[in-house]
């Protein structure tokens, strides 16, 4: 169930699309010092007039100077208060800026990432897009890795492994075709592995490598989706529709990208993988074989055995298995066995 905080931040997006406030220079014309307190430079107008815009300046020293002395709690309020009250100025970007960074210092890492969905929600054409998104991913993966949300910046919470990877989709959202987007995709697939949820693990490793194929982390999401897939194999009894799967992955790996340093752990994986098939076509072949006196359908399924993994100790088991076969065969028609001693003679003894 997608969270209320999520789904702000998600709205907050949506709103992105038509809401285009300021012009992406004007945040960089905005210089703070500590003697003048914060000034425009290089022409840029404050987007207000008159006392708004008085008011908006003296809210905004207000809030640095606090920030300054290390009142991180009452500069959040005042940078907070400039965003809503004063959304159309120059200073909203800045002010949610600012207050994210605070909240981040705080280890307030929810708090920090709606601060920042806000600036890039509200001011797309912010220069600092990339430096945010940037903040974005890395609140997401300290969250994945384990780290707690501050409450009031003073008590530790509970972890937020499940918020995490939510925060890494929102960045597939905001930033589709940036470089953080295939390494939020394999976020996601690592942070569904470690909370046991193997089938959304593999739909965000199946889409890092169909949406991303050029990437560079593209290998190790072939090789993380085999290794996936090779996870739900329960063994040569049960259904090999993962088997395969995994097989096939391991095989586009050594394909794909011959190269690569884990090319060696790919074989032994698809080995591995070839082996557990093969053993389950002997598996049904015994069945015939052994339980039903079956031949044909024996004969079929140790011919797929071999045909699965020829050349290997399993395939060489199943070649055995037929010599079996063709004796059974031949005892039942009552015909010599090639190779098989011929049967003694019953001797009975009177007394």
């Amino acid at each position: 169930m997608v969270s209320s905080a999520l789904r702000r931040l998600l709205s907050n997006f949506l709103v992105a699309a038509v809401v285009l406030l300021l012009p992406g220079r004007l945040a960089a014309d905005l210089v703070w010092s500590a003697q003048s307190g914060w000034r425009l430079e290089g022409g840029a107008l404050s987007g207000l007039t008159g006392t708004e815009s008085r008011n908006a300046l003296e809210l905004m020293n207000k809030a640095r100077t606090a920030e300054e002395a290390g009142s991180k709690g009452t500069a959040i309020s005042r940078y907070k208060k400039v965003s809503k009250a004063y959304g159309n100025s120059i200073y909203a970007p800045e002010a949610l800026y600012r207050a994210a960074r605070l909240y981040l210092a705080r280890h307030q890492y929810t708090k920090a990432f709606e601060m920042f969905q806000q600036l890039i929600g509200r001011y797309p054409n912010t220069p600092r897009f990339n430096e945010v998104i940037g903040e974005e991913y890395r609140i997401a993966s300290a969250l994945l890795d384990g780290a707690r949300n501050y409450l009031w910046g003073v008590i530790p919470g509970f972890r937020h492994r499940e918020l995490a990877i939510g925060y890494f989709e929102v960045i597939l959202i905001n930033a589709p075709y940036s470089d953080y987007a295939p390494l939020a995709l394999m976020n996601i697939g690592r942070g569904h592995q470690k909370m046991k949820n193997t089938e959304e693990a593999i739909d965000a490793l199946d889409r890092m490598i169909n949406t991303y194929p050029q990437s560079l982390l593209a290998p190790d999401a072939y090789l993380q989706l085999a290794k996936t897939h090779a996870s739900l194999v329960e063994g040569a009894e049960y259904d090999q529709a993962s088997t395969k799967e995994a097989s096939t992955y391991f095989e586009d790996f050594l394909i794909l990208y011959p190269s690569d340093p884990n090319i060696s752990v790919a074989a032994k994986g698809l080995s591995d993988m070839k082996t557990m098939l093969a053993e389950s076509k002997i598996k049904i072949a015994d069945f015939y074989f052994y339980k039903r006196d079956n031949y044909t359908a024996a004969r079929v399924f140790y011919n797929e055995a071999i045909t699965s993994y020829p050349d290997s100790p399993v395939a060489e088991k199943a070649k055995k298995r037929l010599a079996e076969i063709e004796g059974a065969v031949a005892r039942a028609q009552g015909k010599a066995v090639p190779g098989a001693e011929p049967a003694k003679k019953k001797r009975f003894w009177l007394f």
